[in-house]
């Protein structure tokens, strides 16, 4: 439990201090006409309460990631604590600002653009490219996979493809819900139902949280037990439990979804609480559910307890969705039918929800940069009907080996945002105030913040792409060579910046 209280301890004082110094750094300016004022379309841009603005972000950013995501980390043990802290103050939520906070300055704009418009052309295509494919697949798994369960609970027509049954009416309704919330004006679905599931989902936590720390049952993973690996299948704990816990850490999914929130703000002051706040709130989330999955499973008749007990869980469901198995023995048995009602909740209406978002964010992208006005209705079909054509055809194909990059795919967005911080940073660090014409010190040096965090997540993605099964798949001894790949990769772009920087 002591490990638990210092690292909740930790977040809340990471967002008090180290998010107000990142606030400072950035430079907010609180007189600044945002572009939800300056570009009111009522589709896209539309002001917002701050409250409404924070929950339907945390929804978007969060969804099942820091939950799944957190119970797939444990596995590694109690190392998975300190990347959560850690990653979530120093990463996640630099990332989460820089990306909210350079839409708005930038008028709004989507990912790619921000990015290329620090890194260059060709940055922006490939950006736009990496982008687009990440919200489409993310898309596709959370219209089906919530479709399977929904199957199950209310059984609907189905259609054999493939040597499956697909839940096809329960795709089509899902589908249809998409389609509304991809079109219709941010306001009239996401801003008014979204706030009412980011409530529940925190709710959720909260409840597991005080039912956990007054339980009577096993101890909860301490740092003291050990930062070995736990994990039998031999895999490292670098990279891969920096991949596995993405969302409650670090994840470019949230660069994607910031720029539509980014929209909505009325004023600057606004950004550190809901994008680096809600980066924080879910880290929070990750480690409740982390200390939970590691805590609640113990078999004393076999000496298992903890983490071992958690292995002895998977072991016992093998092929099954752990983690789906784990949200709903947990929330049933310490928050009885509440937590099963919220269970459900989490397992299938936070996907929907992510899905929608990430569709819709796929249609900013395509509109910023064929510059096609939102406002008229027409215009957003003309975009969103090949999307939507997109989506339901990979439904229909099983790309399981395709949908492990995805974890990839979503860090090295979470790098590139990183590095065109860490450019933005740096030029306005240098640029002198209006009052002393000389840049002060803090800001000069300001882009470590998103330096130091870019160079740790490039070590990560390239070392991840060699060394992990769905990759190149080194073998244990040749791992060394995934490790000087990915340091000399980092160096490179190391050495890069810091020419671009004394041509500056």
């Amino acid at each position: 439990m002591i490990t638990f209280i210092i690292a909740l301890i930790a977040l809340v004082a990471g967002y008090l201090l180290y998010g107000t110094f990142v606030e400072r750094i950035f430079g907010i300016d609180p007189d600044a006409k945002t572009p939800a004022l300056t570009k009111t379309d009522g589709v896209d841009f539309v002001p917002m309460s701050g409250w409404r603005i924070f929950l339907v972000q945390f929804l978007n950013i969060a969804g099942l990631g820091p939950i799944f995501g957190a119970i797939m980390g444990i596995f590694f043990g109690p190392a998975a604590f300190l990347w959560i802290v850690f990653g979530t103050i120093f990463a996640g939520g630099v990332h989460d600002y820089l990306s909210g906070m350079l839409s708005l300055r930038k008028g709004g704009v989507s990912l790619p653009e921000i990015v290329g418009s620090e890194l260059g052309s060709g940055v922006r295509v490939f950006m736009r490219v990496l982008s687009l494919v990440l919200l489409l697949l993310l898309t596709t798994t959370f219209l089906s996979g919530p479709a399977t369960l929904l199957q199950g609970l209310a059984p609907l027509n189905t259609l054999p493809f493939q040597g499956r049954m697909l839940p096809i009416a329960w795709v089509l309704i899902i589908f249809a819900y998409y389609a509304l919330a991809t079109v219709l004006p941010v306001d009239k679905l996401i801003g008014r139902f979204y706030p009412i599931f980011g409530g529940m989902l925190l709710f959720m936590g909260v409840g597991i949280m005080i039912v956990m720390l007054g339980w009577h049952g096993q101890e909860m993973p301490e740092l003291a037990d050990g930062l070995y690996n736990r994990k039998a299948d031999g895999l490292p704990i670098f990279p891969m439990m920096f991949v596995s816990i993405a969302c409650g850490a670090i994840s470019g999914f949230h660069g994607t979804q910031s720029p539509i929130m980014s929209r909505c703000l009325t004023n600057e002051r606004q950004g550190r609480w809901i994008f680096y706040g809600a980066m924080v709130a879910e880290g929070i989330l990750a480690l409740i559910w982390a200390a939970a999955a590691g805590t609640f499973f113990a078999d004393p008749e076999n000496g298992l307890y903890g983490i071992d007990g958690l292995q002895a869980f998977a072991a016992q469901h093998k092929g099954e969705n752990i983690a789906a198995l784990v949200v709903d023995t947990v929330s049933r048995s310490w928050l009885g039918t509440v937590g099963g009602i919220l269970a459900i909740i989490g397992v299938i209406a936070a996907p929907i929800t992510s899905g929608d978002t990430a569709l819709r964010s796929a249609r900013l992208i395509v509109a910023d940069f064929l510059h096609i006005d939102q406002k008229p209705r027409l215009n957003r079909l003309y975009i969103a009907l090949p999307l939507f054509a997109c989506v339901f055809g990979m439904v229909f194909v099983n790309f399981d080996v395709v949908w492990r990059y995805f974890s990839w795919t979503n860090q090295t967005l979470a790098m590139f945002t990183l590095w065109a911080g860490t450019v933005w940073l740096y030029k306005n660090g240098h640029e002198p105030s209006a009052a002393s014409h000389q840049p002060s010190g803090i800001r000069r040096y300001g882009y470590l913040i998103a330096l130091i965090p870019a160079l740790f997540m490039t070590m990560v993605s390239v070392s991840y792409i060699l060394i992990a099964p769905e990759g190149f798949h080194l073998p244990v001894e040749l791992r060394w060579i995934g490790y000087a790949a990915a340091a000399v990769v980092t160096c490179v772009l190391l050495v890069l910046f810091a020419r671009w920087a004394k041509k500056m």
